[in-house]
């Protein structure tokens, strides 16, 4: 069994190779291990970020508060001399001895005019972080700005708490979020092996017996199931293979004895007796014919890429069945398309449906009536005859092995419409049936246009 493993996209977009797990528990787990430590790395950072975020904005709206608070105080003598008034409730909370908040007012032209500090200087700098505020007074500017010592900040932390949760919250929702999405990626991964095997299980069928469900990276938990259903089709294989030998077979084994027959019937004298019995032997071969095609079409594998000229087909095919036509006083016609109609298919296969098709078309068409086969550019094939037509509740029942509307008669088995669907489904076509408004049926069969064939199609 190969090794399992999974790759884990980093957050630089290289990949890391994982730990490789049989259990499907184990591989969950680890995903999940994986999922809480990035969260667990990233959310700190978040709310750390929105933390200082919440003290940033708290402090420079206190900042600008008293700065404003500040304008307020500054007056304009009618002489033009400016005076601020601070008030006794506010010195002690701007003096040097305190130490916690400067100002600096200046005016338009950033000439000093007052300060909280001895130095002449910015009350914002490497230390000091604040806020400023222009204020227009009878028509002099003044800018003051309004700092605060970075060592004291820690005073406000009651007021960041309680705003902090409040403004925050709402990140709960968006962190479950990204949880819900990570865990379905998780199991999403965990379980692809899964679904690689259920689309490799929807291609098996009578004619790819074959196909088995993959066994690379199915979990430890899964793998009985997957060893038994692939048991289960090694022996459903075996039983197709003996039946498909055994039907040939017994073809082959019919051919010799009948061909004695037919000998030793060309020997009577009378020539009454003689015809009939060389009809019955023609019966007789005629299905041990269709029992071998069966048998073919069984084991056959289609090259995707081998391409055929359904046109050229047709007209081989109308080519060989015209004598059996005229000896029952009937006509079969060749139209449609005048080129060549490449498709993707296997010439004698496709051969052996429009013959079946045109022999049924023969044997119930009218006497004195035509058989068409009709070649479209489209990939198609129509075999039109003149004969009862056929009834809604059959349409599908023609196409079964061995089945016949009147069983009284001994001019067929019922196996060559069956050949059809099956030439049909290998070559993933559609066979329908229709009756004519004048009556009738007609057959279509409709295959996929090679490349090239569709290509130009599509250009004219």
């Amino acid at each position: 069994m190969a090794r399992l493993g999974f790759q884990i996209r980093s957050l630089t977009g290289s990949k890391i190779r994982a730990p490789s797990f049989k259990s499907l528990i184990s591989r969950i787990v680890f995903l999940h291990i994986i999922a809480v430590a990035v969260v667990a790395i990233f959310l700190p950072l978040v709310l750390f970020w929105l933390l200082n975020s919440e003290i940033d904005q708290l402090h420079r709206a206190a900042m600008r508060t008293q700065a404003e608070t500040l304008a307020e105080r500054i007056v304009v003598r009618p002489d033009g001399k400016v005076t601020f008034n601070l008030p006794e409730s506010l010195r002690g909370l701007y003096s040097e001895a305190y130490g916690r908040y400067q100002y600096d007012i200046r005016d338009d032209d950033g000439h000093l005019l007052f300060s909280s500090h001895k130095k002449t200087g910015d009350a914002r700098s490497d230390t000091i972080s604040g806020a400023e505020v222009t204020q227009t007074i009878d028509s002099s500017t003044f800018h003051i700005r309004v700092g605060e010592d970075l060592s004291h900040r820690d005073v406000i932390t009651d007021d960041i708490v309680s705003n902090f949760f409040r403004r925050v919250g709402w990140i709960t929702i968006p962190i479950l979020l990204i949880l819900l999405a990570i865990d379905i990626f998780i199991f999403r991964r965990a379980v692809a092996p899964l679904w690689k095997a259920s689309e490799e299980a929807s291609n098996i069928g009578p004619s790819r017996t074959d196909v088995r469900l993959p066994t690379e990276q199915i979990p430890r938990e899964i793998m009985p199931l997957v060893t038994a259903v692939n048991q289960a089709l090694d022996r459903l294989e075996d039983g197709f293979r003996v039946q498909r030998r055994f039907t040939a077979d017994a073809a082959h084994q019919l051919r010799t004895p009948l061909a004695i027959l037919r000998t030793r019937i060309e020997t009577l004298g009378n020539s009454a007796v003689r015809q009939l019995l060389h009809d019955d032997i023609e019966g007789m071969s005629r299905i041990v014919a269709q029992l071998l095609e069966i048998a073919e079409l069984d084991t056959l594998v289609l090259d995707p890429g081998e391409t055929a000229d359904l046109r050229a087909v047709c007209a081989e095919v109308v080519g060989a069945i015209a004598p059996l036509a005229i000896a029952q006083h009937k006509d079969i016609a060749l139209k449609g398309a005048e080129a060549p109609v490449f498709i993707h298919g296997n010439s004698e296969m496709l051969q052996r449906a429009v013959f079946n098709l045109a022999e049924n078309a023969i044997k119930f068409t009218a006497k004195e009536t035509s058989v068409d086969v009709e070649v479209g550019d489209d990939g198609s094939v129509r075999v039109r005859d003149c004969g009862p037509g056929v009834t809604e509740e059959e349409r599908e029942l023609i196409f079964q092995r061995f089945w016949r509307r009147d069983r009284q008669r001994s001019d067929g088995a019922g196996l060559g419409l069956s050949i059809v669907r099956g030439v049909a489904d290998d070559h993933a076509a559609t066979v329908a049936v229709d009756n004519l408004p004048g009556g009738g049926a007609e057959f279509t069969l409709r295959f996929r246009l090679a490349e090239k064939d569709a290509s130009a199609l599509g250009r004219s």
